[in-house]
């Protein structure tokens, strides 16, 4: 269904753009130049629809988001860790900014049992772990950060298990993703 909304979209835009008249609007009008109209609305929608399909193919998949989430969500725990509260306070921004991404890149998954409104799961994580993380990090509260961390994995993995991926287990972090960056709130300097 989407996809012929956006194909109707299309259509009306690019009718717009170059005045075509749908077929059966001003019968009386029809002739030689209202075929060739209708031949170039037609080779016009035919581009758009290749155009369409070569932007698809150069954005990221939700997979590739995914990793950007990863990667956020490990350097705020070293950032807290080192207490280096806005560092802290940028990743978990990104971790959010990133979730919301890989969830308008696939709002639902189809699983075995039925569709999955990631939208839903997101909402509910954004209203009690995330913003519970960003509480402990304006409070810097570094003794609660821990455990509220851990919430966030549990709520990580319980959707990975609800998109029946079970095998993508998150766990605390080993080490930072990032090598370059000084989580030293105090650093004054490369």
């Amino acid at each position: 269904m989407r996809g012929l909304m956006k194909l109707w979209l299309a259509v009306v835009v690019m009718a717009l753009g170059v005045g075509w008249v749908p077929p059966n609007h001003g019968a009386e009008r029809r002739g030689e130049g209202a075929e060739a109209s209708e031949n170039d609305a037609t080779a016009e929608i035919a581009k758009l629809r290749t155009e369409l399909d070569q932007l698809r193919a150069r954005l990221p998949d939700q997979a590739h988001v995914m990793m950007d989430v990863g990667y956020h969500f490990t350097n705020l725990w070293f950032a807290a860790k080192a207490k280096n509260w806005p560092l802290a306070k940028f990743y978990l921004d990104e971790t959010r900014s990133h979730l919301r991404w890989a969830v308008r890149i696939i709002p639902v998954r189809k699983t075995s049992s039925g569709e999955l409104d990631l939208r839903v799961i997101l909402d509910g994580l954004e209203r009690t772990v995330f913003s519970d993380l960003q509480k402990a990090l304006d409070s810097q509260d570094t003794g609660g950060f821990p455990e509220l961390y851990g919430r966030g994995l549990v709520g990580c993995y319980a959707c990975h298990q609800a998109a029946e991926k079970p095998y993508l287990r998150p766990r605390i972090p080993e080490q930072p993703e990032v090598r370059i960056l000084n989580f030293d709130p105090n650093a004054t300097g490369p």
